[in-house]
């Protein structure tokens, strides 16, 4: 090669790998603030990998292709892969900071795919500093080397000129067409292309380093293709494993003691036990549910199954773990393989209403609902929301259901039983202040601000509960309905270095309020201190109206029938491949796919889990709780069949 691609390469090169060093630098430090130099610079193995393999890479390809249409087809892809290389860095970077989890192959074949998905919370997450910075990268990337070259290439031209010599070669063309690739050119390139592939490939697992910092060990592109990889393993997993739960034939069957009874779902969105009063009576949140829960049965220790909605209410309505994958399979045409709660009630004369004050688009909510067998569906687009507040970019506060399913009870429930799923927004991120019923000073401090109005928006939400309620009552059906209020998942304000809830596999994140309000039942109140599961809500319920259940056998178990000992309760997070749970007991296990150590917690002793116990625990064990979730996280993906076949498939 001449003087002139060395430029180029190295004007390229150079400023790209300073650009995502800086971002690997900058997120090493925002899951360790403590990390010395020395720490820093052993997270850095897989970046050097990728960087030096990526430049050896390029080196040999411009040996080889030195002129024509080839060397500028070679160039475009050059600065095509440079530009993407920057993008996918500083999305990773600002994905990590939002999250404090990793950018995996998952979460972007989902949202480039489903592109809208992300807009809100990017929207109102992303740092303008970060994409300014990006802007300029990309711009560099673009014009930067041929601006440089051709300067040098003029500057070159007017020396040789001014002694009487040939002016150099074109860098952007590199050197003079030769009369052929020599075989030792041949063999050169082909020996750094071998290279180049060899160092991106010991980029993609390197040495683990020890305590958190392992998460952010690998460099953002040698991630994707790695957690593809790790990703086909599962799938490849899920399809050899057999005795998945088959709920396709389920069905309820009345009984002398068959009761038909409203029911009521009340679904307080992103709320977690900690958070509200009844679990917590130090805090004023939601004093008029800490009231209904003194005549109800209070489950202590509720726990979703996957910190999303949408994985969450399908355990709610079909009894299943949802689908581990990342992507929403259970809101696909016919993606649910179980018979649900609506069409079961269903075939006894039940009528079914689903009312949600965010938007019917979400993850193809319309359709998710259809899959669980409702009557009906209204989101806010089908709403009044007039005098109504904007919640978060979903939707509007919950107030907005309320006309729109007053209605459809006083037309429906004086004729049917009903079966009808309220589920709220209004504290879901990005908390947005709302003020109808007032706000109070839940925390205080500036780095508290957004968790206190997380914090009010449950507030706000105890109003929603008991205007709910109050509108039963209204309507004369009260004393007739059972009303199960619920949160589906958590929230996390960074107690464990993470934020939000799909990446949460801690007590906050999967940890749920979960209260049962029957008027004809549990007068003075109820307990139930065994560790419960949204799976155990379909086989609760069939429990409670007094139907049996024949043509299959729920995961869970009826809480109020009595739950079978020595249970236990599984968990997946949301992107998949980023962690899985189990607890067992007390005894809490949890497993990162080998991007951070193991962890185990007594929660008896430490239900916040600062201690992690895993280190005297021994290796045969955490093996065993390991490949007991593994085996777990394969039958979940199994149990959906066709669906789980065609999740690769966009």
């Amino acid at each position: 090669m001449g003087v002139g691609d060395w430029v180029y390469l190295f004007a390229l090169l150079a400023p790209l790998f300073l650009y995502t060093t800086a971002f690997r630098v900058a997120g090493i430090l925002v899951k360790d603030g403590e990390a010395g130099l020395l720490r820093v610079f052993g997270l850095l193995n897989s970046d050097l990998m990728f960087a030096l393999g990526y430049a050896v890479f390029w080196v040999g390809v411009f040996a080889v292709f030195r002129s024509g249409v080839l060397r500028v087809a070679s160039a475009a892809l050059l600065h095509a892969t440079a530009v993407l290389i920057a993008v996918v860095s500083t999305v990773a970077y600002g994905y990590l900071e939002t999250t404090g989890t990793t950018l995996d192959y998952s979460v972007v074949s989902y949202y480039l795919a489903t592109p809208g998905e992300a807009t809100g919370a990017v929207s109102s997450e992303g740092s303008p500093v970060v994409w300014m910075l990006l802007a300029g990268a990309v711009l560099y990337a673009l014009l930067g080397p041929p601006l440089l070259s051709f300067l040098l290439s003029r500057r070159r031209r007017s020396e040789a000129s001014e002694v009487g010599m040939e002016a150099g070669e074109s860098p952007a063309l590199a050197d003079a067409p030769s009369a052929g690739m020599t075989r030792r050119r041949f063999i050169a390139a082909g020996a750094g292309a071998g290279a180049g592939f060899l160092l991106f490939r010991e980029s993609l697992f390197p040495p683990s380093a020890a305590g958190r910092g392992r998460v952010v060990s690998r460099s953002p592109v040698s991630n994707l293709v790695a957690t593809r990889i790790e990703e086909g393993q599962m799938e490849e997993a899920a399809r050899r494993v057999s005795g998945a739960a088959d709920l396709s034939r389920i069905e309820f069957v009345a009984t002398p003691r068959t009761r038909k009874r409203h029911i009521a779902l009340i679904h307080l969105e992103s709320t977690r036990a900690r958070s509200t009063t009844p679990y917590n009576r130090d805090l004023g949140t939601m004093p008029f549910l800490n009231e209904l829960s003194k005549n109800s049965l209070i489950l202590e220790r509720a726990y979703t199954t996957t910190p999303h909605t949408s994985k969450a209410v399908t355990s709610l309505n079909s009894g299943l773990y949802p689908h581990p994958d990342t992507d929403i399979i259970e809101s696909r045409p016919g993606g649910i393989p179980a018979r649900s709660l609506p069409e079961l009630l269903g075939d006894h004369g039940y009528k079914s209403a689903w009312f949600q004050s965010a938007t019917e688009i979400f993850e193809d909510r319309r359709v998710h609902v259809a899959n669980f067998g409702y009557d009906h569906f209204a989101a806010f687009e089908q709403m009044d929301t007039r005098g109504f507040q904007m919640s978060n970019y979903l939707g509007y506060e919950d107030d907005v259901m309320l006309p729109p399913s007053r209605k459809w009870l006083a037309e429906n429930a004086a004729d049917s039983p009903t079966f009808v799923m309220y589920l709220g927004v209004t504290p879901h991120h990005e908390y947005r202040p709302i003020d109808r019923y007032g706000t109070k000073k839940f925390a205080r401090g500036a780095e508290n601000v957004m968790f206190d109005r997380y914090l009010n928006n449950i507030y706000y939400d105890d109003f929603w509960t008991r205007n709910i309620i109050e509108q039963y009552k209204e309507l004369g059906i009260y004393e007739d309905t059972i009303f199960i209020i619920y949160g589906d998942h958590g929230e996390a304000f960074g107690e464990h270095g993470v934020t939000g809830h799909d990446g949460v596999p801690y007590e906050e994140g999967l940890r749920i309020p979960l209260i049962v309000h029957d008027p004809q039942n549990f007068d003075g109140g109820g307990i139930v201190k065994e560790p419960i599961q949204l799976t155990d809500l379909p086989p609760t319920i069939a429990d409670m109206l007094g139907f049996e259940v024949e043509g299959g056998e729920y995961p869970g178990a009826s809480f109020v029938g009595g739950l079978p000992e020595d249970r236990v309760l599984r968990f997946s997070c949301r992107p998949d491949l980023v962690s899985m749970a189990r607890i067992e007991g007390f005894e809490k296990y949890i497993y990162h796919f080998g991007k951070q150590p193991d962890e185990f917690y007594d929660l008896r002793r430490d239900p916040t889990e600062q201690r992690n116990l895993a280190g005297g625990e021994g290796s045969k064990k955490l093996s065993r709780l390991r490949e007991d979730l593994l085996e777990w996280h394969a039958k979940s993906a199994a149990a959906y069949g066709e669906a789980n076949g065609a999740e690769k498939a966009v």
